[in-house]
């Protein structure tokens, strides 16, 4: 059969779908066979396709910082492992250094090779899953530590461990890993069953490949995996067209500095995007993996593109990101990382906005809260308010950029957890006035029923959302402890606390910022 060596318009639209939806498929399972709230219910994951080499093809719309960055991670386990792997396979990496995020998010990886392949052909394409684990180890339960110094106390590292072996799950191996760490996994049951389903998730992926395969030929699936990346960076082009050169910097509530510049080559139609300038690596948990930093910068230029296009690899050939080595988005080994790819990554995402003049800050965090005990572990993200723009008003109580969870149901925290939600309302006039008003954040109330840690992390706590074009900022966040004997705690960005029976941790979220100053 001839390969066009032009997309039939038809055709790529075609398989753009498809691939997509082979991704949402692999979604659907993972859902459907979880047992954690994070995954099955708060829907903390995220699935894709990747083609011989490692680079994106398409993916469901799930979490932005999981997706700009699992490349990573597939193209480090080519490196590490590309002669040994074997039809059969399953590889694991949660490795911050080698495209991980942070060690809760854990990331499946199944090669996918032709039916009847012989054991020395190479994959044709590969498919990944990532979960955010309830707990993985480290110094807290839930693996979110506020005051974690390196990443040993965060957790278990895995740098592409065989998890299944020619289609058998090695469980003996993995259990020996979460058990043999200084601070090793609280529930390793709940790991298991998690990764499993991951792993039949991917199944579903390659299955669906050589569904594709079978019905359209290689040749033919191949090439249009490379028009849908060349159609997303023409559109990455077309966006980048209409930008200008702009600078920002970012403050965050712990002193580090994020500064960017984004140079536009009109003639090239490509941009440079330059964070020179930026802290050094720091010795809190607020270090960017370098593959975080790559995931946010990728959004950005997504969210800039109107066209209908998967995010993948194409968006990043018009862009050069230039990120120093050992700094706060560049960090080294053993740097802690975990609040840099909840936390740090929203600031890089909003300090490009600024740079690019077209959107006010939004909330700026996730608000990251844990808790638990030897028996549970929980772990959620908290809304607030988005930033506005040139004609837009910012958007109340919603997860903004980089994540794009959903909080758990009241019924089910509440079956799962000795808790009780004792508020949750949106928190008013917290966006920054202006012709446009940024959103809204939240007032979260959560009551505790027995004694447990608890844990926040986020920012915007000392450091207002900023506003742009003579607006006003969003508000502050504030966290704090109503105890119950009615005395009442303050904590700051980051905290780790005991609580007890009858303790209310409330949670207020900040707003978004305002945009262009508001009429007389």
């Amino acid at each position: 059969m001839n390969i066009p060596s032009q997309p039939d318009p038809v055709r790529l639209e075609i398989f753009k779908n498809l691939y997509q939806f082979i991704a949402e498929q692999m979604g659907i399972v993972l859902q459907n066979t979880a047992t954690s709230v994070n995954i099955k219910e708060r829907l903390d994951f995220s699935c894709a396709i990747f083609d011989t080499s490692g680079l994106l093809v398409a993916n469901a719309p799930h979490i932005p910082v999981h997706l700009g960055s699992m490349s990573e991670s597939v193209r480090s386990l080519i490196h590490d492992k590309g002669n040994s792997i074997k039809p059969g396979n399953v590889y694991l990496s949660n490795n911050p250094y080698n495209g991980g995020t942070h060690l809760p998010d854990v990331t499946a990886i199944t090669p996918v090779y032709i039916d009847g392949a012989n054991v020395s052909s190479s994959p044709i394409f590969y498919v990944a899953s990532r979960g955010h684990q309830a707990d993985i180890g480290g110094i807290t339960p839930g693996s979110m530590p506020p005051n974690s110094t390196t990443i040993e106390e965060e957790g278990i590292l895995f740098d592409n461990f065989l998890l299944v072996e020619e289609g058998n799950f090695q469980e003996v191996q993995l259990r020996e890993v979460l058990a043999d760490h200084r601070y090793p996994a609280r529930n390793p049951d709940q790991n298991i069953a998690d990764l499993k389903a991951q792993i039949a998730a991917n199944e579903r992926g390659v299955q669906e490949l050589q569904r594709m395969v079978s019905q359209y030929g290689l040749e033919t699936v191949q090439a249009y995996m490379q028009f849908v990346q060349n159609n997303a960076e023409e559109a990455v082009r077309r966006a980048i067209d209409v930008l200008k050169d702009g600078a920002f910097t970012y403050h965050m509530d712990g002193d580090a500095v994020i500064k960017v510049t984004v140079t536009i080559n009109k003639q090239n139609r490509s941009a440079v995007i330059d964070f020179t300038g930026t802290s050094q690596q720091l010795s809190t948990n607020f270090n960017a993996p370098k593959a975080v930093t790559q995931a946010a910068v990728l959004y950005v230029f997504r969210t800039l593109v109107d066209d209908s296009i998967p995010l993948n690899a194409g968006c990043l050939n018009p862009l050069e990101i230039i990120i120093p080595e050992g700094s706060m988005l560049n960090p080294v080994y053993p740097a802690a990382v975990v609040a840099g790819n909840v936390e740090t990554s929203q600031t890089i995402v909003d300090a490009l906005y600024g740079a690019l003049g077209v959107m006010a800050a939004s909330q700026g965090t996730m608000n990251n809260f844990t808790f638990g005990n030897a028996r549970y572990q929980y772990y959620e993200t908290i809304c607030g308010g988005s930033g506005a723009g040139a004609d837009f008003d910012g958007t109340d109580a919603v997860h903004t950029h980089m994540t794009n969870s959903r909080l758990t149901d009241p019924e089910v925290l509440e079956t799962r957890y000795p808790v009780m939600v004792e508020s949750f309302g949106i928190r008013q006039n917290s966006g920054g006035k202006g012709k446009y008003t940024g959103g809204n954040g939240v007032i979260r109330k959560i009551k505790f029923l027995e004694p447990m840690t608890a844990n926040i992390l986020s920012n915007h706590r000392l450091i207002p959302p900023f506003s742009l074009q003579s607006a006003e900022n969003g508000q502050l966040g504030h966290n704090s402890i109503q105890r119950n004997n009615g005395n009442e705690e303050i904590l700051g960005s980051t905290g780790t606390v005991e609580m007890q029976p009858g303790d209310i941790f409330i949670i207020e979220t900040p707003g978004g910022g305002g945009f262009g100053a508001a009429s007389s």
